[in-house]
Order: C-alpha cells, then sequence, then structure tokens
C-alpha cells in the first residue's frame, strides 16, 4: 500500500536529495574528528561545519561566533534556558509552549525559579497585552514559541521582543515550527533562537541550532572536550566551543547545509505558500464533515492544521487513516500546555503538516478517506 507522510511537523520526510548526498559525501569523505588535531582528516572535516555554521548564521542574521550546533531544538532550548535562569529568578512562557520550553520551566520552578504564563490571546494585540503585564521589576527572561506544533498560529515574536528590550529582559524564541518557513532571525528584536535542523530546514535529525545576538552569556550545562584551551579544566570561554562539548554531529550538520540550501534556493515564501495551499484544502474539506472541529484562531500561520471530530477519539482516528496509507499525528503533540489551553485534553487532535514534497492529489485522497472514515465509524 502506498504511504503518504503528513506529520512533517515532527521532521520533514522525504528529505531532499541533495541532504542524502550531502550525508553519504560526509560519511565517506569528511570522516575525521572536526577541532581535534592538526592532520588534513580533521581540518577538512573542520572546514565543512564552518561552512555550515557560516550558512546558518547567514540566514538567521547571526556571527558564526554566536551559532552553536545542538543535538535538536530541545537541545538548544535547555542550554538556553538553563544558561540564564537561576534559582530565584522569574521568567514567562506562553500558554501553547510545547514540552521543550514547559519542561525545563518545571524543572526551574523546582530548584527555586518563578515561572509565570501568559496567554496567547484571540488576537496578537491581545497576546502582547498578556506578555507585557506578566513581566515585572524581578523578571530575568521571557520564553516563547515563534509557531505553535499544535494550532499552527504564528505568534507576534517582533512585538514581544520589542518589549523585552524596552524592559531589559532577555528573550528566547523557539523557533522549530517556524524557521525555514517564516523569515525568523534576529533581526526580530529576540537575543537567542533555538531551533530544529530536521523540520523546516530539512536537515538529517539529530540537529539543532542555538543562536544568539552574542548579549547575554550562557552557564554550561554540558562540560567536556571541545579541542579549545584542552589543557585547562576550567570549560573554555570561547564560543561557539564554550556550548559545544564533545564530538559535533558533523554528517549530520554538512546534511544540514544541503537542507539551508535546498530552502534558500527553493525559496521560503514558495514552499510556504505551497504548504498552505495544501492546508487550505484540507480546511474546505472539512467543512462537509459532520462534528468536524478545526483549532485554527490567529493572524499568521504555520502549514499545520489540527481537528476532532465527534466521537472519534484522535488517536484512533489517527491510526485508521495510518491503515489507510496516511501518516498524520493524533494524541498530545508533546505540548500538553497547548492543549490545555485549547480544552483538547485527554484525546488531543489529528494533526495533519504537509512539506514542499507533499501534492494536493495525496490531499485530497485523504480527504476522502476521512470521510468515508468518519461516515462508516471506527
Amino acid at each position: 500500500m502506498k504511504q503518504v507522510y503528513f506529520d512533517n511537523a515532527a521532521t520533514t520526510f522525504p528529505k531532499p536529495p541533495s541532504v542524502a548526498e550531502a550525508v553519504k559525501t560526509a560519511v565517506e569523505k569528511y570522516g575525521g574528528n572536526p577541532g581535534r588535531g592538526g592532520h588534513s582528516f580533521s581540518v577538512s572535516a573542520s572546514e565543512k561545519v564552518y561552512e555550515v555554521r557560516e550558512l546558518a548564521a547567514e540566514l538567521f542574521s547571526a556571527e558564526p561566533e554566536n551559532t552553536v550546533f545542538t543535538q535538536n531544538c530541545t537541545h538548544a532550548l535547555n542550554l538556553a534556558m538553563k544558561g540564564i535562569i537561576r534559582p530565584g529568578d522569574r521568567a514567562v512562557i506562553s500558554s501553547m509552549e510545547h514540552n521543550s520550553v514547559a519542561r525545563p520551566a518545571f524543572a526551574l520552578s523546582k530548584q527555586g525559579a518563578k515561572i509565570d504564563v501568559a496567554m496567547i490571546g484571540k488576537s496578537d494585540e491581545e497576546t502582547v497585552r498578556n506578555f507585557k503585564s506578566q513581566i515585572r521589576s524581578d523578571t530575568r527572561c521571557v520564553i516563547c514559541t515563534a509557531a505553535s506544533n499544535v494550532t499552527g498560529r504564528a505568534n507576534p515574536i517582533g512585538e514581544i521582543a520589542k518589549i523585552c528590550r524596552e524592559r531589559g529582559v532577555c528573550f528566547i524564541v523557539d523557533g522549530a515550527q517556524a524557521c525555514g518557513i517564516l523569515p525568523l532571525s534576529l533581526k526580530d528584536g529576540m537575543n537567542f533562537l533555538c531551533t530544529a535542523g530536521h523540520k523546516g530546514l530539512y536537515g538529517p535529525t539529530g540537529t539543532g541550532l542555538l543562536v544568539s545576538d552574542g548579549q547575554y552569556s550562557l552557564r554550561t550545562v554540558i562540560e567536556g572536550g571541545t579541542g579549545a584551551t584542552s589543557g585547562e579544566l576550567e570549560q573554555t570561554g570561547f564560543m561557539p566551543e564554550r556550548l559545544e562539548s564533545g564530538t559535533l554531529n558533523s554528517v549530520g550538520i554538512i546534511g544540514l547545509g544541503a537542507g539551508i540550501r535546498f530552502i534558500k534556493q527553493t525559496g521560503m515564501e514558495k514552499i510556504h505558500a505551497h504548504e498552505e495551499e495544501l492546508c487550505g484544502i484540507l480546511l474546505d474539506g472539512l467543512k462537509g464533515i459532520s462534528g468536524a472541529k478545526v483549532y485554527r484562531r490567529g493572524e499568521r500561520f504555520v502549514p499545520i492544521v489540527s481537528f476532532t471530530v465527534e466521537g472519534i477519539p484522535s488517536p484512533e482516528l489517527c491510526a485508521a487513516l495510518s491503515e489507510r496509507g496516511f501518516a498524520l499525528r493524533g494524541g498530545l503533540h508533546c505540548a500538553y500546555l497547548a492543549h490545555k489551553t485549547l480544552g483538547t485534553l485527554p484525546d488531543g487532535t489529528v494533526r495533519f503538516s504537509p512539506s514542499a514534497f507533499s501534492s494536493e492529489k495525496d490531499v485530497r485522497e485523504m480527504i476522502n478517506s476521512l470521510k468515508k472514515i468518519c461516515k462508516s465509524g471506527l
């Protein structure tokens, strides 16, 4: 049976052929440990890694030394949040955060930090007001998702950043669902932008980025080998090595470089327009399904549609679609706070997320299967 993948908010698949080719070349040609030796194997791997570092820095308007490679967006967010927030500090998160923000925040609260929650409002203006009201004199940090991984709603990052700048508060952005789709960068005013390499940037899994404007120095969460200042027990102060302890995923990073080149060559606007067109087709199709409810409210979106169908638990509906050859994500999407805010606990929603490689034909076939499932029941 043909299998169609509509779970690109989790990780994009398929990857561009250039990414697979870059990974193959990295394994075959750039096998040395970057930064761990003066021999040609190490040097050539280091050069390729730095090439991607420059590419990523340019994409997000950062300096290469402030562009850190991580395992994923969660890793980057933990480095940023735990590197800034101390016991007794106050921090603000949004009501729609992924667990990659919510769980570190909860862990920090157990260590003495105070975590406030700003509600995502019906409008961007209301959302900005809500953040503004939560920032107090002792607030050290604000963390907000650029776009919800459940509803696809894009948040007013630039306006929130402006408030943080005015109040002298560090601003960390979770860009996992927006980077590569929306033109998000440090020009929007955030201090730290964390993102996944394997989603909208079309890189391999096991890749992520933490980019900063250099205003804040992060305490280290992990210490170890960096290739710099190896004769000292103190963790090096040099960036980006300070936050890159251990051997880098050079194979994945080189693949990520190919992913970034793909979106630059194809064009973010073109990719976004194609994916939003497919979301629009699904939204029209859901209008013809009795009991269907769509969770999409706001002014701007990344290509995600979440919905439920009355009487059919979301995980079971996804399982039925999977049996018919369509891979969607059902449940809570690692975003308890978001589903609590939406009132979709305990079953969550069905999430549809296309990619640059998704087709209108496949979306229409999926809608037909969905209608048959809902008409006949499970």
